[in-house]
């Protein structure tokens, strides 16, 4: 139990640890203990469930952030055991931030992608907490070439706050980097499946998100901003946060209905990170489910599925000028 825990959790982690000390110090009247214990376990399933039903849209920013939840190649341990990365753009440099090879998921062959964060302030550093330079993004557009050419699906893993906005990301071409890699997943003749594991992020989520099928988990984001940014944009404080998120409508169940992504994946009660290994299944389920759906499609039935999917985002409005009107100016 020992670890960072979010304030909404501590409740319910400070009752487990209770039932834990129960359970060690188990002697004397055992039916009286196994009493108690049956009590606490009932109050605590109690409270999981009544804090994960209401939970704000800034807590689940929260949750998709958590220090404990599952990133990429934690998924990737469980999901494809053999997983063999491939490194480097063959341009600059091999970027950490996004992670990419091949593995079989069951008796399929797959070239995973996705971005990596790190647990500790080391690997953080190591990582650059999960946002991309240019050569993140090249890395990743040369594997999935290589995947195209060998007819192998794609599946990515999108966790980010946005891509690297530092000066030497800029003078390699990071906006040009994004936009080659959103423009060529539009046209890959192979299956794309992706899932917002935790922050998806602006064009740095999107450039690995092109997807025939998008997912989010139960408790991720997906969004054109940080909450933090849109507010010190529009409010100039990011300390209203909390409200930005309220706005911003960027949790899995608020995209789901706008129709910007296609399923949510339901967590573990509690987050992603308290059965990691259950998440995985239920990932791995979803995506094969998908992935067999797409698999036998003709070639440019994928690609006009994809492109019709993208056409089809967002809302507009078209006026007709009125007969003999006079143009306004």
């Amino acid at each position: 139990m020992n670890g960072t825990w979010l304030d909404f959790e501590k409740p319910i982690i400070e009752l487990e640890r209770k039932i834990e000390e129960l359970k060690s110090r188990a002697g004397g009247d055992e039916r009286e203990t196994a009493e108690e214990l049956d009590r606490l376990e009932k109050k605590a399933d109690r409270l999981r469930k009544d804090i994960f039903s209401k939970l704000t849209r800034w807590q689940r920013v929260k949750l998709a952030r958590h220090p404990r939840r599952p990133y990429t190649l934690d998924y990737l341990k469980i999901l494809a055991p053999q997983f063999m990365e491939l490194h480097g753009d063959r341009r600059f440099a091999d970027d950490p931030a996004i992670v990419g090879g091949l593995g079989m998921l069951d008796e399929l062959p797959v070239l995973f992608l996705g971005h990596q964060k790190g647990r500790d302030t080391k690997e953080n550093i190591h990582r650059n907490f999960g946002m991309a330079n240019p050569e993140g993004y090249r890395k990743a557009l040369r594997l999935m070439r290589m995947a195209a050419n060998f007819g192998f699906p794609i599946v990515t893993f999108v966790d980010t706050p946005g891509a690297y906005p530092g000066l030497g990301a800029e003078e390699r071409g990071q906006s040009e980097a994004l936009a080659r890699n959103i423009l060529e997943m539009a046209h890959l003749p192979v299956p794309i499946v992706t899932v917002v594991i935790g922050e998806g992020g602006s064009g740095g989520a999107l450039a690995l998100a092109v997807g025939d099928v998008v997912m989010m988990l139960e408790n991720s984001i997906y969004s054109v901003i940080t909450p933090e940014g849109c507010a010190a944009i529009l409010w100039k404080d990011a300390s209203k946060a909390e409200q930005a998120a309220e706005s911003l409508r960027l949790t899995a169940q608020d995209l789901l209905e706008l129709k910007v992504v296609d399923e949510v994946i339901p967590e573990p009660l509690g987050g992603a990170h308290r059965d990691p290994e259950e998440t995985a299944r239920r990932v791995k389920e979803t995506v094969l489910r998908h992935l067999k759906a797409l698999i036998g499609l003709p070639k440019q039935e994928l690609l006009d599925r994809r492109l019709e999917k993208y056409l089809k985002m967002g809302v507009y409005l078209e006026e007709t000028a009125t007969a003999g009107a006079t143009p306004a100016g």
